[in-house]
C-alpha cells in the first residue's frame, strides 16, 4: 500500500510540475512578437534628467546676475507667465525686465531646498495644455533688494522646452504680497 502510495505521489508531483511548464510556455509572447509591435507610450512620463541640469544652471546664472547666461536658455518665442495673470512675451522682453531688474530693484538672489521632477508629456489631460518636455520646480527663494529689505518665499516654475531643448514657456506660480510688502509699494 505505501509503494502505491508513493507512486501516486510522485506520478502526481511529475504530472504537476511538467503542466505547469507547458502554460508558462504558452503564455509567454515570443520575441519576435514583442519586437514587431512597438509599446504605445504613457501620457505622461519621467523626461530625461538633463532638464534638471539646464534648469539648476538657470537658477544659478540668474542668481549671479548673469542674465545674458540664462537667457541663452530661451526660444526667441518664449513666454513668461506668473500666476497673477500678468506675462512676458519674446525673449526680448524677458532679457529686458530680468536685466532691469537685477540692475535696479534686487541686490542678490538665492534659491535653496530645489526640488526638480522633468516630465514628457505625450497625451496632455487638457486641450489647452502643451504636449512635450516640462521641468517642474520648486524652491525656496531669498531676495535682498537694493532698498536694504529682504523677502523670502517658496516659488514653483513650469518650463516647457521646444524641440531644440531650448525654454519657450514660463509659468511662475508666486506670491506678490512679500514683495510688494518688501518694496514698499501699496
Amino acid at each position: 500500500m505505501k509503494k502505491i502510495f508513493l507512486l501516486t505521489l510522485g506520478y502526481a508531483l511529475m504530472t504537476a510540475c511538467t503542466s505547469k511548464t507547458t502554460s508558462e510556455q504558452q503564455t509567454t509572447p515570443s520575441d519576435s512578437s514583442a519586437t514587431a509591435t512597438p509599446a504605445k507610450p504613457q501620457p505622461t512620463e519621467f523626461a530625461d534628467p538633463k532638464y534638471t541640469d539646464i534648469g539648476k544652471q538657470g537658477l544659478a546664472a540668474l542668481s549671479s546676475g548673469d542674465v545674458d547666461k540664462w537667457m541663452a536658455m530661451f526660444a526667441d518665442n518664449a513666454k513668461y507667465y506668473w500666476n497673477g495673470g500678468d506675462s512676458l512675451i519674446g525673449k526680448a522682453a524677458i532679457s529686458d525686465y530680468w536685466t532691469k531688474r537685477r540692475k535696479d530693484v534686487i541686490d542678490s538672489l538665492t534659491y535653496t531646498n530645489d526640488i526638480w521632477l522633468p516630465v514628457k508629456v505625450n497625451e496632455p489631460q487638457q486641450p489647452v495644455q502643451a504636449p512635450g518636455v516640462w521641468l517642474l520646480s520648486w524652491f525656496q527663494v531669498r531676495s535682498k533688494y537694493k532698498n536694504g529689505k529682504t523677502m523670502s518665499q517658496w516659488i514653483h516654475t513650469d518650463y516647457h522646452f521646444d524641440a531644440n531643448d531650448k525654454i519657450d514657456v514660463v509659468v511662475q506660480y508666486i506670491d506678490r504680497a512679500p514683495i510688494i510688502a518688501a518694496l514698499g509699494h501699496k
